[in-house]
């Protein structure tokens, strides 16, 4: 009797906990689930140690959790906050951006101050389709840790300007059917009625939004549009 009470008080802290977890991650903010600077990673590493104890042991109080999980969100919520208002705390807390190459040459004393060695720098310019370091003008290893490379000018890409091409911009779609459903609030703002809409699905030979899977406007004007029935049997055979 006490191992079922014990597995339905798991299950509740695990209902509970779920949501709870869900709204502290969006009062903390995208940030701090993308790039996890120090603070944040210390903060989800917290977390997970609170959560995993209350789930683990049914002796814990409950409530003293929840208490947990939100004054650590209140603060690093309040952290982050005065690292934006005070500059000088902000280095404290965080890491600076540091230059390990720069004109081609290494700069030895930043690589062992930040305790990078030479291979883990090598790694991170062959992911971005680098292979000689004196192809590199300068390489920054940015505070979350990822390697930011500026290359010389006579081996960057070339690019249009390069080449006096014009493309204008706004080059985009809107999503204005998802899964059979009319977006009329996208619809709404771009100021159009559905009855537009559905002249266009006409003009394809589509009866209704229903059979529609993605549909979208282009910023030409151009609407296009992709079928829930329809068959691809061409695609390229990625498997390995």
């Amino acid at each position: 009797m006490d191992i079922v009470m014990d597995s339905a008080k798991v299950i509740g802290r695990i209902v509970t906990i779920l949501p709870l977890m869900l709204a502290i991650g969006l009062f903390m903010g995208k940030r701090s689930i993308g790039e996890l600077p120090v603070i944040d990673f210390l903060t989800v590493l917290v977390l997970g140690s609170v959560v995993g104890a209350d789930i683990a042991d049914p002796n814990i109080h409950h409530i003293h959790t929840v208490v947990a999980i939100i004054v650590i969100a209140i603060l690093q919520k309040a952290i982050v906050l005065l690292k934006l208002k005070k500059q000088t705390i902000g280095k404290w807390l965080t890491f600076e951006p540091t230059i390990v190459i720069y004109n081609g040459e290494w700069k030895r004393s930043n690589l062992k101050r930040i305790q990078y060695s030479v291979d883990n720098v090598l790694q991170m310019l062959r992911e971005q389709g680098i292979f000689h370091t004196t192809d590199v003008e300068m390489a920054v290893v940015e505070a979350n840790g990822r390697l930011s490379v500026k290359r010389k000018p006579d081996v960057e890409p070339v690019v249009r300007a390069d080449l006096h091409i014009h493309k204008p911009g706004n080059n985009y779609e809107i999503p204005i059917i998802l899964d059979g459903i009319i977006q009329k609030d996208v619809l709404r703002r771009m100021g159009k009625e559905e009855s537009w809409i559905r002249e266009q699905m006409n003009h394809q030979d589509i009866p209704d939004e229903s059979r529609v899977f993605y549909g979208a406007l282009t910023s030409t004007g151009v609407c296009t549009f992709s079928l829930k029935e329809a068959t691809i049997d061409d695609l390229p055979p990625i498997e390995h």
